[in-house]
């Protein structure tokens, strides 16, 4: 099948800054493409230069088979957009405002019709400036589909929201996947990148440092799981689970924290403990995540606001 973006060695400079460094990926059709990474990792960067509104250095870029340089205006009828800090006119209802976007194309959708896939149909009335933070980036997200596009780039489409706009925000791009639509979604936080996306690309100072689905970045970049033992006694388990052959075993307050080869083997711990007649008051389990992900690939921590 055809890809719906294919990035080939692309580099950008501004100044002595090397905002993007040689990278090469593709987004099939009909998935959610995650590119995850601080502020200033190259994310819009990348992202304007595949939308057409910046010009890269070296590079050769495809979307839905149109080379962007020598095609853009097809290129540009076949995508829609939602930049970051979106904004729009704060005295237009909903329904006005997608109308006035709407005729900026020569031919668009339903204006219902997108109302609807974002949740927006009983907002249609409201003015724009009444909204709240995460309605009006559902706002933004509708205005992005009104030309019907085949692929939709969000860049930090939920920055500054709080959990529960932008729990709103997320649903209304799961339906943009059941809708068939490609999206490609920047992000630096990583909960929206293990929720939303299929394939997840993670960038660092311009470069591409890992990417694949969540389960392969965590097995090949994620390091081992850990369990908790709470309420124990903790040299007897300590001893236990040394002789057992765990070799990453430490105590603090009361609990024991073993570092697992592999998830399964927790099922082994305890039924190791239970043979001692050692007992315990709870267990927590921590498998890795993207957090990890990112810490053992770049050595730093991803957090709201990296710079």
């Amino acid at each position: 099948m055809e890809k719906a973006i294919e990035v080939e060695h692309l580099s950008k400079r501004y100044g002595q800054v090397q905002a993007v460094n040689d990278i090469s990926f593709s987004v099939d059709r009909g998935e959610v493409f995650a590119f995850l990474g601080p502020n200033g990792a190259g994310k819009t960067t990348t992202v304007e230069i595949i939308e057409t509104i910046r010009s890269p250095d070296r590079g050769t870029i495809r979307v839905l088979g149109h080379d962007i340089s020598r095609q853009p205006k097809a290129v540009k009828e076949r995508i829609g957009v939602l930049p970051q800090e979106f904004q729009s006119f704060e005295r237009l209802t909903v329904r006005e405002t997608l109308h006035y976007f709407a005729r900026l194309y020569r031919q668009h959708a339903d204006i219902d019709y997108v109302m609807d896939l974002v949740d927006l149909r009983d907002k249609a009335h409201e003015l724009y400036q009444n909204l709240s933070g995460g309605l009006k980036q559902r706002v933004g997200v509708a205005i992005a589909l009104v030309n019907d596009p085949e692929i939709v780039f969000l860049d930090e489409p939920t920055t500054g929201l709080d959990p529960r706009a932008r729990r709103e925000v997320w649903n209304a791009i799961a339906g943009l996947k059941r809708e068939g639509k490609t999206v490609f979604l920047t992000t630096h936080y990583m909960e929206e990148a293990e929720y939303l996306a299929d394939h997840i690309a993670v960038i660092h100072r311009g470069r591409i440092v890992a990417e694949g689905t969540l389960d392969e970045l965590v097995q090949a970049h994620g390091g081992k799981s850990t369990l908790l033992i709470k309420g124990c006694k903790t040299d007897a388990v300590m001893e236990a689970l040394n002789h057992k052959g765990y070799e990453e075993v430490r105590a603090s307050d009361g609990n024991v924290q073993v570092t697992m080869p592999k998830k399964e083997a927790v099922i082994d711990i305890l039924f190791h403990l239970r043979e001692k007649e050692l007992y315990y008051r709870e267990v927590d389990i921590k498998h890795s995540d993207l957090e990890d992900v990112f810490l053992n690939l770049t050595g730093a921590q991803l957090k709201e606001g990296d710079a």
